[in-house]
């Protein structure tokens, strides 16, 4: 029996063992480390520099430039996912390592409100200027704690940098969340009343941080100059200031008043121009423009805003901004390069108007089948190229296009500051190692001798000149000639003497401050050129990468349009933008005028906008009758064509145009009814005439505006759509 209760205990204490086994074996699977991933966007996309905190702990990560982000976590954390402005989410994690977060608006742009640093609440639509405040407390409780890394995602429209993308090594914080390298933009810090930089204020140890005051928008200037237009970080520690002095530097803070603007760069230029009237057509039956592929008005419009800066209106250039995006036009079926597609309905700013959007889609070349090419980068070294958004962005961006290289092209550098120079001479694309040291090699000094830079560039093109191929010389400049031929009529007349050449031209701008933007649309306007304005490394990685074909190689040049409207349907009508590219009637069959170019895979698009006939509106003049026109001159019915309208174009290397000719029907659809496409160019148009403060649209709301741009925001697979709605919601 004894042996039995042994045995019996025995099997006993086996049982419990075996128990105790396998629940620590469970215990130790439901503890096991899971890493999650995932995305956290709201309706305009993902979302950089969000916070993703496991409660209860202090280990949290933020998500990057594309929303992502990835945090290890164990079965049952939950995760609290927030982000300025933003409604919290807490989400359990279970055995899915893929969770992705929609956060949700804390509040309209007419009702979110920024608390000041003594407590004033100003409605953010009323003024540029706010003020956070991020507390010790806030700094030390975070995971591996460190005073710049603990602001992002606790102060909005902040961007840090801290590793080396090839320019500047150091670190940067960038108020407004504008993500260029330019030196100029970054914010400045203050620790202790002495002005100091982001890499001091990163060595401070959290525990001596008192507050953290966090000053955007304008008052930034008022309070320290120039210095401060990007925003200012004021520091105290707990240390660094006696009483006294820590008063008068929250007297400072406190002087933080509502204002609403800061100066632009003054010695900036640009072409001013009269914006388009509306034109009847029993007087004016014609309209004719050349096409315009450029959009260096948007991103220099976008690097206005995201300064915080008030855009001249000059800078406006409504074409260029709606040709920045890309639309969803079928590829032609003819053999004509292009395909025509056109829409009409309403008008979104004037409710009695009409819109009329036609849209070019260039033919999409397959690599293998583009001509081999000939470029010739002309590069601007003077001493106005020295700052960081210039000359070293410059040769950044210059190594994305050498990246697209293929090894039967060839590079050739030229130069100029004081005097122009060949520093490396045709160089085949699968030897980049040599075109990329030279660009490494390049610095900034001198005067800028631009014309007899031009005048050399185009001679070493010409001497190489491959017949048939893409022969392209590429400007990049802030534009500030000032040796030699140098003014705008100047490079009119030397640039329109070298297009004779066969060789194409792209010009790219670089800076702020003293840019030129005239004479760089000069440059591309009369050149068979292009123009881009390169803001920051990832325009450079769009214009000269993602969109490399479309950019460098043409398919087609002198695009003209000519539009005849019917008096029976038009009451008037007014071509929205392209000013500086109209031409006379007569010019649309003359082929010794110069018009745009299209390239591989490029979209073009033009409104008009119409009134009909019978509509009253303020906009325009009673005409007399006219006794000829009046009359009936054939027997032909054309009451159902609203328009005929006619393109013409050249082949690249042809001399002789080729005209193509498509009726638009008078049938119009509702807005809601038309395509994304043609909302979203819409609401593009729109903005332009509302920085410009258009005398000629009654309705001027950023949130109409914004409304209709989200109607057409889908067809946004790499988030330009979104960024532009952003920054509809910065201007009011």
């Amino acid at each position: 029996m004894k042996n039995v209760k042994i045995f019996s205990l025995g099997i006993a204490m086996l049982l419990t063992f075996l128990s105790f086994i396998v629940l620590s074996s469970f215990n130790s699977v439901n503890n096991v480390n899971i890493m999650v991933t995932g995305v956290v966007s709201d309706q305009l996309g993902p979302i950089a520099g969000a916070q993703v905190l496991i409660q209860g702990t202090k280990t949290k990560t933020s998500t990057d430039f594309d929303g992502k982000y990835k945090i290890e976590t164990k079965e049952n954390d939950v995760l609290i996912f927030s982000y300025f402005g933003m409604k919290s989410q807490k989400i359990t994690v279970k055995k899915n390592p893929v969770i992705n977060v929609f956060l949700e608006s804390e509040g309209t742009l007419h009702d979110v409100e920024v608390v000041g640093a003594l407590g004033i609440r100003k409605k953010q639509e009323e003024y540029t200027t706010s003020v956070q405040v991020v507390n010790s407390r806030e700094i030390t409780q975070a995971s591996n704690p460190n005073v710049v890394q603990s602001l992002s995602g606790k102060v909005s429209g902040l961007t840090v940098n801290t590793t080396n993308n090839g320019v500047t090594p150091t670190t940067r914080i960038v108020l407004r969340g504008n993500r260029s390298i330019s030196g100029n933009n970054q914010a400045l810090i203050v620790i202790d009343n002495v002005i100091a930089d982001a890499n001091t204020l990163q060595s401070l140890p959290p525990e001596v941080i008192e507050s953290t005051n966090i000053i955007k928008g304008a008052q930034g200037a008022a309070l320290y100059g120039d210095q401060g237009a990007s925003g200012v970080i004021i520091v105290l520690t707990k240390k660094g200031l006696n009483e006294e002095d820590k008063k008068k530097v929250q007297e400072i803070i406190a002087k933080c008043k509502p204002v609403t603007t800061i100066e632009t760069p003054s010695q900036e230029d640009y072409d001013t121009f009269i914006e388009n009237p509306f034109t009847n057509p029993k007087t004016e039956a014609l309209s004719t423009f050349s096409i315009d592929v450029d959009n260096a008005s948007y991103t220099n419009v976008r690097r206005f805003i995201n300064n915080g800066q008030v855009v001249p209106k000059d800078a406006v250039r409504v074409e260029e901004m709606m040709n920045f995006f890309k639309y969803n036009y079928a590829q032609p079926k003819s053999n004509h390069p292009f395909s025509i597609h056109t829409e009409y309905s309403n008008s979104p700013w004037n409710e009695k108007h009409k819109l009329v959007k036609i849209g070019l889609q260039g033919r999409q070349i397959d690599s293998d089948n583009l001509p081999n090419s000939n470029f010739v980068f002309l590069i601007d070294v003077s001493g106005s190229m020295s700052a960081q958004n210039k000359l070293p962005l410059l040769k950044e961006s210059m190594k994305v296009l050498v990246s697209q290289l293929r090894d039967e092209d060839k590079v050739a550098i030229v130069v100029y500051a004081g005097a122009a120079g060949l520093v490396l001479p045709p160089t085949a694309g699968n030897n980049k190692e040599a075109i990329i040291k030279s660009l490494d090699n390049l610095n900034a000094g001198g005067s800028t001798a631009g014309g007899a830079g031009i005048e050399l560039a185009y001679k070493i093109a010409s001497e190489n000149f491959i017949k048939g191929g893409n022969n392209r010389v590429i400007l990049a400049t802030d534009g500030d000639f000032n040796v030699g031929a140098s003014s705008n009529k100047d490079m009119e007349t030397l640039i329109e003497e070298k297009r004779k050449s066969g060789v194409f031209l792209t010009c790219l701008g670089y800076g702020m401050g003293n840019y030129k933007d005239s004479k760089m649309e000069t440059l591309a306007d009369k050149g068979n050129g292009n123009y881009a304005y390169i803001d920051n490394i990832q325009e450079a990685n769009r214009f000269l990468g993602k969109e490399f074909k479309g950019s460098m190689f043409a398919i087609a040049k002198d695009v003209k349009i000519q539009i005849e409207f019917n008096p029976k349907h038009v009451q008037s009508y007014r071509l929205i933008g392209y000013e500086n590219r109209k031409l006379r009637p007569e010019d649309f069959k003359n082929d010794a005028i110069d018009a745009g170019e299209l390239g591989s895979g490029h979209t073009v698009t033009a409104l008009y906008e119409i009134i009909p006939i019978g509509v009253e509106s303020k906009f325009t003049d009673a005409i007399p009758d006219l006794k000829y026109t009046e009359a009936v001159t054939s027997n032909k019915d054309y009451s159902n064509e609203l328009a005929t309208i006619k393109f013409r174009y050249k082949k690249p290397d042809g001399e002789k145009s080729i005209e193509m000719v498509e009726v638009i029907e008078n049938k119009s659809i509702a807005l809601q009814n038309t395509s994304e496409d043609f909302k979203f160019c819409s609401a593009v148009a729109w903005f332009g005439l509302k920085l410009r403060d258009s005398k000629l649209i009654d309705n001027k709301s950023a949130l109409a505006i914004k409304a209709l741009a989200l109607q057409g925001k889908s067809n946004d697979a790499e988030g330009y759509r979104a960024e532009f709605i952003r920054l509809v919601e910065a201007v009011n």
